[in-house]
């Protein structure tokens, strides 16, 4: 099977935007099938065209992490780099170092979780805050072992990863074609996704940066290579120990900090919820009130009518009893 070819097809697929990567596999799977060949030539084309099929969708935490290794992959060589700064703070029982890059990890996770919910909202995919919290579980991993760091830089991440701190990161199906070499540069994004036929060009360049990815470890060579037992083990448990120690202590000052801010917010709705009530119940004399009034209202406006019926009526007896006056004194006596 044509590794290389595969890889260039894989590589510009997870680079795509999250919704076009069912479609782009599906055509490109099918270009490469039906791509001129006889005898083992077609073979290879059908094995290659098998395998473009089969490449799995990533998660979309997973698809993030890629947008990041795609289009901004400083950022993830920065964790990476801090990654193995805090191995070696460890390794050397320093738990004052070890508590200054902490501190700086929780910075540089903010901010690579809102270059990765930027980078997301280029391709026309809102992270929501759920997705966010995967991502930076996943860039977490990334600092505490080396295998999730290589598998974030790969750019063919299918699934959130989560590190405890102690036991390596779980990489089993997190990484499409994970026995292919880490490239040192991020993946150039694709205005299509390559054919067969653009694969002379593709092997052109693969041969030019041979010697730069044979330098790189393999996911399989990372993962499966044991950690030796050292005899400072219990050491590196107690400053791993110390800078979890450090980590609750801030955590439980955010909580406490929260919880007062709970208990303002508790007050000012049960203060706002008291006034609510009495703005209701004068709502509710004061539209007693106004029915009352509307009632009165009605009343003195039948008032009104009679009264002015009966002032019209009390004028016409007076202009009979004037006219009757004139006729009477008109009257010879």
């Amino acid at each position: 099977m044509r590794e290389l070819e595969l890889a260039g097809i894989a590589a510009r697929l997870y680079a795509l935007p999250f919704d076009d990567f069912v479609a782009a596999r599906t055509a490109a799977a099918k270009e490469v099938a039906t791509a001129p060949g006889k005898g083992p030539a077609a073979k290879q084309q059908q094995s290659l065209a098998a395998a473009v099929r089969s490449l799995p969708k990533p998660s979309v935490a997973a698809w993030t992490v890629n947008m990041l290794a795609a289009r901004q992959p400083e950022t993830l060589r920065e964790l990476a780099a801090l990654g193995q700064s805090m191995r070696a703070a460890q390794s050397a029982l320093d738990a004052a170092e070890l508590r200054k890059l902490a501190q700086h990890r929780r910075q540089l996770l903010a901010a690579a979780v809102r270059d990765a919910q930027a980078v997301a909202a280029q391709q026309g995919r809102k992270i929501s805050g759920a997705i966010a919290t995967e991502v930076e579980e996943t860039l977490r991993a990334a600092t505490a072992d080396e295998g999730a760091a290589a598998a974030a830089r790969s750019g063919r991440l299918l699934r959130g990863l989560s590190a405890d701190g102690v036991d390596v990161v779980d990489l089993a199906g997190a990484v499409a074609l994970p026995s292919l070499a880490i490239p040192e540069a991020s993946v150039a994004v694709p205005s299509r996704v390559p054919t067969s036929s653009s694969a002379p060009a593709g092997a052109r360049a693969t041969k030019h940066a041979a010697p730069k990815q044979a330098a790189q470890p393999r996911l399989q060579a990372v993962r499966e290579e044991p950690r030796a037992p050292t005899p400072s083990a219990l050491e590196r448990a107690r400053a791993a120990l110390d800078q979890a120690e450090q980590s609750a202590r801030e955590a439980t000052k955010e909580a406490l900090r929260y919880a007062q801010e709970l208990d303002e917010a508790r007050a000012l709705a049960a203060g706002l919820a008291e006034a609510a009530l009495t703005l209701r119940k004068q709502l509710e004399q004061t539209e007693l009130d106004l029915k009352s009034a509307r009632k009165q209202h009605e009343l003195v406006a039948a008032q009104a009518q009679q009264a002015v019926r009966a002032s019209d009526t009390a004028r016409r007896k007076e202009d009979l009893a004037r006219e009757r006056v004139l006729r009477l004194g008109n009257t010879p006596g």
